[in-house]
């Protein structure tokens, strides 16, 4: 076991190396070589990626890829994409092509409301302290004033704060619920100031009010953050045709409709199913949501929360086919931004959004919707026709290929190979060694 290391953010990044590679890397030269292969020539650049985390020793590549042809409410958009695995940007793109004459994505936002709360401890009377709220809510919203001006001049700001009673969930338990809106920001930080300064003045109010006669019975902050879980701050995408549109042969186009439903369906109905379909939505939205700088942590977790605000973990997609009309779409939660954070740092974000032809932050929410939608209707596509491995595992051919250090000449032959043939990775091993040998 290794000693533990004592001041180790104030080292170098050279430092950091040479210590990491002493004690976990067997101080081995290759592996020093590929830290620093992928530190960027231009050592500002470098340095504001450095900056960016704590404790940076390198950089970590993703693809950034382009899905073009999404037809958007009228407008024609190309998706920046960053995203690891095969066949997701080429899925999207194939989905904005199937709907690019049939009157593309359409959307709309729902609402875009945002919330945190102040968590606290209240033993005390019920009716006293609805009437302590009553008397510092005024107080409540002037202690912000400073936080909010520049965002109350944009036309954002608090919205409401709410005495939310959650004893009946647990012993002494009571919240206030504060909404808000962030406009072009996704607005964490200025929601977490918030709270944390009507927290500060909440307890400070209620420590010199006559109501609470004595410590115990003070209302007592336990915390105060903002919620990931934004089901008012919603956003729907739909695509729709005729059913007859769906395939050139009549009985087939149907028949696709059907399956395509019931596939739906499944998705609503059976927990695993839907956790699997719900990841494939989460391939595109998560991949425009790294291209743009955006938190796909937080929108994972408020996302599948939604997927379960009934209790049961459904389909984040809803589909029909009745009177000759297919109509299928998406309804979920986003808070994302366009401004702060690193909107306006990461020069590779920046070029994301004016790819995007420089969206605001609701126009930003119905592109990752269609993304999302657009994944799940390729996957559905592949899995009620010929099934998802064959497209995948063509596009993670030269995955395997690179894996095994195919020459340009292999890579070729390969290809060509297997437009025909099933690709699996003990059926590319063996092609290649019959090649070499």
């Amino acid at each position: 076991m290794t000693n533990p290391v004592l001041g180790f953010s104030k080292k170098t990044k050279e430092e950091k190396i040479k210590w990491l590679a002493s004690h976990y890397l067997k101080d081995d030269p290759d592996a020093i070589s590929v830290l620093q292969k992928y530190w960027n020539p231009d050592a500002n650049l470098q340095k504001l990626h450095d900056d960016f985390i704590e404790n940076t020793i390198t950089n970590y590549y993703l693809p950034f890829g382009v899905a073009p042809n999404f037809l958007i409410n009228g407008e024609l958009y190309a998706l920046p994409m960053v995203i690891e695995e095969s066949s997701v940007v080429a899925a999207a793109s194939n989905a904005a092509k199937f709907w690019l004459d049939k009157g593309g994505f359409k959307t709309e936002i729902l609402g875009t409301t945002k919330n945190g709360q102040v968590y606290f401890n209240y033993f005390g009377n019920k009716a006293s302290l609805i009437a302590f709220f009553d008397e510092v809510l005024p107080t409540l919203r002037t202690s912000i004033e400073g936080i909010q001006k520049n965002m109350k001049k944009r036309g954002g700001g608090l919205l409401n704060i709410e005495l939310k009673d959650s004893t009946a969930e647990l012993e002494g338990f009571y919240q206030l619920h504060c909404t808000f809106e962030t406009l072009d920001a996704m607005g964490a930080n200025f929601i977490n100031s918030c709270l944390e300064t009507i927290a500060r003045t909440f307890e400070e109010e209620a420590q010199i009010n006559p109501a609470f006669h004595d410590e115990n019975d003070c209302p007592e902050v336990v915390m105060s953050i903002l919620s990931n879980y934004v089901p008012e701050c919603r956003v729907r995408a739909e695509v729709s045709c005729p059913i007859s549109q769906l395939d050139p042969d009549p009985d087939k186009a149907q028949e696709f409709a059907d399956r395509f439903v019931r596939a739906v369906a499944i998705a609503q109905t059976e927990t695993r199913r839907a956790v699997t379909h719900n990841k494939g939505i989460m391939n595109g939205i998560d991949a425009v949501i790294l291209a743009t700088g955006n938190d796909f942590r937080a929108v994972e977790a408020g996302i599948h929360a939604y997927a379960a605000k009934d209790g049961h973990y459904r389909s984040l997609t809803y589909a029909t086919a009745t009177e000759g009309e297919f109509r299928f779409g998406i309804d979920i939660p986003l808070a994302l931004g366009t401004v702060g954070g690193l909107t306006s740092l990461h020069p590779l974000v920046k070029l994301a959004f004016e790819i995007l032809q420089k969206p605001n932050a609701q126009q930003l929410m119905q592109i990752v919707a269609v993304a999302g939608l657009a994944q799940n209707f390729a996957a559905l596509r592949s899995l009620v026709t010929t099934g998802i491995q064959k497209g995948h595992m063509k596009m993670h051919l030269m995955n395997i290929l690179n894996q095994m250090e195919a020459n340009v000449q292999e890579k070729e032959k390969a290809v060509d190979h297997f437009k025909e043939q099933t690709v699996s990775h003990s059926a590319v091993v063996e092609f290649i060694e019959n090649l070499r040998a």
